[in-house]
């Protein structure tokens, strides 16, 4: 099981999150690409500080709101994604190509992945945009996308333009019955605690995951996603690296 965390989301004085503290820990960073957050001078620390830590490198596309931080459903034409996506992919791609790094994945940030897991025609679009971009690329980029119960109809669009997918959970989020996670306007579905975040992770690392009604349910994924916003949050990755590891 791989961890990943969204990361390089500071622009000009502004900053988010603590990637120095949480590089170290993580196995993926999904680096923000200049549209929902981050800058040129920012994605190109992010860059440097993964590759001096072997992390994996993901370009992190959202909807271009850095007022709304990316969380904000903004209605787009299906071309009009494509073409939003790999705008961003080619931004993250140029800027790891000065440093001798490489983009190895897309992950959707907010409330573009919202979309592209709501609806199938958003999914198609940001495919697109992927696979457009693997047709000069030794290796192909993989999508991120939200590991659930069933994710065959997916899966099959995926292979069709021949996309890798990686499948992604969550270490803090409620998942529901249909292995969705729990709406974050719903009581509950944000967890805190770190022994129930723990709990969560040794879960999905043996394939399954806890509803919240109580039942054990299959889900299968090859990462969890996970946040290094405050020092509490760093604390709880580290712990999740070595239990992962132990």
């Amino acid at each position: 099981m791989k961890l990943n965390c969204d990361m390089g989301e500071s622009f000009g004085s502004w900053q988010m999150g603590h990637d120095a503290a949480v590089m170290p820990w993580v196995d993926m960073a999904n680096i923000a690409c200049g549209f929902h957050a981050s800058d040129p001078d920012h994605m190109a620390a992010t860059v440097a500080l993964a590759k001096q830590h072997g992390v994996m490198i993901g370009a992190h596309p959202g909807y271009d709101d850095k007022p709304g931080f990316g969380r904000r459903h903004i209605p787009h034409t299906s071309p009009a994604i494509t073409r939003l996506v790999a705008y961003q992919i080619g931004a993250l791609d140029a800027i790891c190509r000065l440093q001798d790094a490489t983009v190895s994945y897309v992950k959707p940030h907010g409330a573009l992945y919202n979309d592209m897991m709501a609806h199938e025609e958003v999914y198609l679009a940001i495919l697109e945009a992927v696979a457009g971009m693997n047709r000069h690329r030794a290796k192909p980029l993989a999508l991120m996308i939200l590991a659930r119960a069933d994710n065959s109809r997916y899966q099959a669009l995926a292979e069709a333009q021949g996309v890798p997918l990686i499948m992604e959970a969550f270490a803090d989020r409620a998942y529901d019955e249909q292995g969705l996670l729990v709406a974050r306007s719903q009581p509950g579905s944000v967890y805190h605690d770190s022994q129930r975040i723990r709990q969560q992770v040794a879960e999905l690392t043996s394939g399954k995951v806890t509803t919240v009604s109580g039942r054990s349910l299959a889900l299968q994924a090859d990462t969890v996603c996970v946040h290094g916003d405050n020092e509490e949050s760093i604390a709880v990755v580290k712990t999740l690296h070595e239990d992962i590891r132990s």
